[in-house]
């Protein structure tokens, strides 16, 4: 069979501030720690050291994501390569409960209730009120956000 003439390449951004304090992070735009910083490095490393050079990268539009990026593209050796970031690739939003801790949330609402709002497809976590302290509604980032695309919750 012949090579295929595309090939993805998922790199998870490292991890964020609210990652190693076990928060729900959504759309909040937190940073990478230190830790978060050398694995973007070394996932670049790892990139180059397989052959699997990008020629252009996709990410989201927060900042944890765009610092991996970058960081593993200049360990890679490909920062000139096209970036494209979009809000289609931002993590989901979890609505109320950015910003909560995740095991005091387990312990509230119980393991069911946690796991839908976790991974369902089909049972988004509560909304977020517009003024609410993690709110992305007036966020200049989601201006041109349609309308009927809610930057209170994933839906």
């Amino acid at each position: 069979m012949a090579d295929a003439p595309y090939k993805l390449i998922l790199l998870r951004h490292g991890e964020s501030e609210w990652n190693a304090k076990n928060l729900f992070t959504g759309w909040v735009d937190v940073n990478l720690t230190e830790k978060g910083e050398k694995e973007a490095v070394r996932g670049g490393e790892l990139l180059k050291d397989a052959g699997l050079l990008p020629d252009v990268l996709h990410t989201s539009l927060q900042r944890r994501a765009i610092r991996t990026a970058q960081l593993a593209l200049e360990s890679a050796d490909r920062l000139w390569i096209p970036v494209r970031r979009s809000w289609r690739l931002n993590e989901r939003h979890y609505g109320a409960l950015q910003g909560k801790d995740k095991a005091q949330t387990l312990a509230e609402f119980g393991e069911e209730q946690f796991m839908l709002w976790r991974r369902s497809y089909d049972t988004p976590p509560p909304p977020l009120a517009r003024d609410a302290e993690y709110s992305q509604f007036d966020d200049a980032r989601y201006a041109t956000l349609p309308r009927s695309c809610a930057r209170t919750r994933s839906a």
